[in-house]
C-alpha cells in the first residue's frame, strides 16, 4: 500500500509541475495591472476564508490555537500583500541613465509547506509566487494536506476569475517523501521554497535546484540590565505563547543579566510564568525529547495543561508558560533545544558579553542563523549584542515571534525566514517576491575602452539598394532618416515575450514531414541549409538513407520543434548541452 501511495504521489507531482510549466508560460506575458488584480483577489479570498482554514488547521494537525492561526492567516493575506502590492515585478523595475533593470520570472516554484504554520505559509507562498509571475506547486505536510488544499482552492478560484491560468497554482493531495523529491528534482522546477525540518531543507539544497530553505529557530533572547523589565517579560510571554509556540521565530530560551535576575523572575511569576523544580524538569525533559534527542512531535503546539499532564507534573491555574532553569546547552540538556511549545529555558549571565555568548551557544544548538532578541534601553548595547550573535534577525524590545516576521518591526513581512550561511541557507533575508525574480540589467557604456587599433571610418563599397515602393515612407512621413524612438517599456516587453517563448513545445508528431528548411545565414557569412530531417550543420555518414548531423545547437533544435521535424544524429554528432536539454524531452533526435 505504501509503495502504491508513493507511485501516486510521484505521478501527481509530475503532472502538476508539467501543467504549471504550461500555465507559467501564459502567466509570464501578463502585464503588471493584471498580475496585481489577480493577487488582490486572492488576498481577499484568503482573508475571507481565514477563520475557516484556521479552524481546519487546528482540527487536522492538533497544533496551536484557532484565534492565533486566524491572525497568522490575516497577516499573510493582508499585511504581506499590502507591503508588496506596489512592487513592480513586470518589465522595467528600476532605471538610471546607465543601467536599466528588467524583471523576469523564474518559472515553476516548488513550495514545501509545514504542519506548524500550514495555512498561513500556503497563503504567503502563493501570493509571492504569482506576484512575481511564477507558477507554484505545493507539497503539503501529510498531516496538514486537507487544510492546505482548502486554503489553496479558495485562492485559486478567486485568481481564475481575474484571468489566472487554473494550473498556475497546484497542490498535491497525496504527499510522500518520494513525491516531494520528484517535485523538487523535476526538470521544470525552477526554484524551491522549503519550510520544514532540517532533513527536508537539506534535501531541498541537495536537489540540484536553487533553494531557499528555512530550518529550525531555537531563538534565544537576552534581557540586559537597562531593560524595562515588565515590558520585556510581557513581550517574551506574548511571543512564546502565540499559537502555543509553533512559529519557528518564537522565544526558546531567556538569558537574564545577573543584576536584574530577581526582578525578571518576579515579573514572570506575576504574568503567568511558572518555574518548575529540577525533578519536575527531569520529568518534562523525558516527554520533550526523544531518546535520539530530537523534539517529540507529540508536544508541539500543545497547551500548558496538556504538556503538564503528559509529564505528570502539576501547574497552577492560569499558567501561560512553563519555566525551567537549565544548567547548560546541548544533548545533555534536552530543554535547551527548540521546543515549539509554551516552555522556556532560563539562564542567568553577568554582562552583555557573557549573555551574548550564552545566546550564541543556544543558536549553535539547532538555531544557527535564524533569530535572536534583546531587551534593553541602550541602542549601543543592542548593536553590540547583534554584532556578536550568529543570527540573521536581531529583534529589539519586541516579541521575537512578531518582530522576525515583520509584524512588529520594519522588516519585510514574511513567513519564510532565511538563515544565511550560518544555517546553510542561500540568503539571510526575509524571503519575498524579490527572491523569485531574475533581474536582467541593460548596461550602457560609461567609460570608453581604449584600443590599440582604433576603428577607421570607411566608405561603403557598394551603393545601397533603392527602397521598394512598399518600404518607402508614406506621404507626410519624416524624411530626416532619424531612427524611430522605442521606449524602454517596449524593449522590456519584447525581451519578456522572447524569454516566455523559449519554453520547448510538446513533442512532434510520430510521423513528421521530411522537408528541408529554407536557407539561413551561416556563422561565417553566406547561407547554409538549416537542419532538416537529413542534415543539421554539416552532414556526416549516411545510414538507411539518413545523414547524421555533425553539430547540433540550441537554435537547431528549436527550429526542428517548430517545423515538426527530426534531427538525425550518430555516434560522432556533437550536441550542445542546451540543445540536449530541449531536444530530449521533445523527442527531436533520431538515429541516422
Amino acid at each position: 500500500m505504501s509503495a502504491d501511495k508513493d507511485l501516486i504521489s510521484v505521478q501527481q507531482a509530475r503532472d502538476l509541475v508539467e501543467a504549471a510549466q504550461r500555465a507559467q508560460a501564459e502567466l509570464a506575458r501578463f502585464d503588471q495591472a493584471k498580475i496585481d488584480r489577480i493577487c488582490e483577489a486572492m488576498s481577499r479570498a484568503a482573508l475571507r476564508d481565514s477563520p475557516r482554514t484556521a479552524a481546519l488547521a487546528v482540527e487536522e494537525t492538533g497544533y496551536g490555537i484557532v484565534a492565533d492561526k486566524q491572525e497568522k492567516n490575516r497577516f499573510a493575506a493582508e499585511d504581506v500583500w499590502n507591503y508588496f502590492k506596489h512592487l513592480r515585478t513586470v518589465g522595467v523595475v528600476s532605471e538610471t541613465k546607465d543601467v536599466v533593470e528588467i524583471a523576469s520570472p523564474r518559472g515553476v516554484v516548488c513550495g514545501i509547506i509545514p504542519s506548524t504554520n500550514p495555512t498561513s505559509t500556503a497563503i504567503f507562498k502563493v501570493l509571492i509566487a504569482i506576484k512575481s509571475r511564477n507558477a507554484i506547486v505545493m507539497s503539503p505536510h501529510p498531516s496538514a494536506a486537507r487544510c492546505i488544499n482548502e486554503t489553496v482552492k479558495g485562492m485559486r478560484e478567486a485568481g481564475v476569475k481575474e484571468g489566472l491560468p487554473t494550473d498556475a497554482i497546484g497542490c498535491m493531495t497525496t504527499a510522500t517523501i518520494e513525491g516531494t523529491e520528484a517535485l523538487m528534482k523535476h526538470k521544470a522546477t525552477a526554484v524551491i521554497l522549503a519550510t520544514g525540518g532540517i532533513g527536508l531543507v537539506r534535501a531541498a539544497y541537495s536537489s540540484g535546484k536553487p533553494a531557499f530553505g528555512v530550518g529550525p529557530g531555537n531563538v534565544p533572547v537576552f534581557v540586559e540590565r537597562s531593560a524595562d523589565v515588565p515590558k520585556a517579560v510581557q513581550d517574551i510571554l506574548t511571543g512564546k505563547c502565540f499559537d502555543n509556540g509553533t512559529i519557528c521565530a518564537s522565544e526558546q530560551a531567556v538569558a537574564v543579566d545577573a543584576p536584574i535576575e530577581m526582578a525578571v523572575r518576579e515579573q514572570f511569576k506575576l504574568q503567568g510564568g511558572y518555574f518548575i523544580s529540577q525533578s519536575e524538569a527531569d520529568q518534562l525533559a523525558k516527554i520533550v525529547a526523544t531518546p535520539q534527542r530530537t523534539l517529540n512531535p507529540g508536544i508541539v503546539g500543545k497547551s500548558v495543561e496538556v504538556i503538564a499532564n503528559m509529564a505528570g507534573i502539576s501547574v497552577p491555574p492560569g499558567t501561560r508558560c512553563i519555566m525551567t532553569d537549565v544548567g547548560g546547552v546541548g544533548r545533555d540538556f534536552p530543554l535547551s533545544m527548540e521546543k515549539l511549545s509554551p516552555i522556556l529555558a532560563f539562564y542567568v549571565e553577568d554582562g552583555i558579553e557573557r549573555g551574548a555568548a550564552r545566546c550564541s551557544e543556544v543558536l549553535h544548538y539547532g538555531g544557527m542563523g535564524h533569530t535572536a532578541g534583546i531587551h534593553t534601553r541602550s541602542r549601543e548595547a543592542a548593536v553590540r549584542y547583534g554584532a556578536e550573535v550568529p543570527a540573521s534577525r536581531v529583534t529589539v524590545n519586541t516579541p521575537t515571534t512578531h518582530g522576525a516576521i515583520g509584524f512588529s518591526t520594519a522588516l519585510p513581512p514574511s513567513m519564510t525566514l532565511g538563515c544565511g550561511s550560518w544555517g546553510g541557507n542561500v540568503t539571510s533575508d526575509n524571503v519575498s517576491p524579490l527572491h523569485l525574480m531574475d533581474i536582467k540589467r541593460v548596461a550602457f557604456e560609461t567609460r570608453p575602452v581604449a584600443s590599440k587599433r582604433p576603428a577607421v571610418a570607411t566608405q561603403p563599397s557598394v551603393m545601397p539598394a533603392q527602397p521598394s515602393a512598399a518600404s518607402r515612407p508614406a506621404a507626410g512621413a519624416t524624411q530626416s532618416g532619424a531612427t524611430p524612438k522605442v521606449s524602454r517599456e517596449e524593449i522590456a516587453a519584447i525581451v519578456d515575450r522572447f524569454l516566455a517563448n523559449r519554453q520547448p513545445e510538446s513533442a512532434p508528431p510520430s510521423a513528421p514531414p521530411q522537408t528541408d528548411y529554407s536557407a539561413r545565414p551561416s556563422r561565417n557569412g553566406g547561407t547554409a541549409s538549416a537542419p532538416t530531417a537529413s542534415t543539421a550543420q554539416g552532414s556526416a555518414s549516411a545510414a538507411n538513407g539518413r545523414k547524421a548531423a555533425e553539430f547540433v545547437s540550441e537554435d537547431d533544435v528549436k527550429r526542428a520543434i517548430q517545423k515538426g521535424e527530426k534531427i538525425y544524429v550518430g555516434p560522432r554528432t556533437i550536441i550542445t548541452p542546451s540543445a540536449r536539454d530541449i531536444g530530449d524531452p521533445a523527442e527531436v533526435f533520431a538515429k541516422a
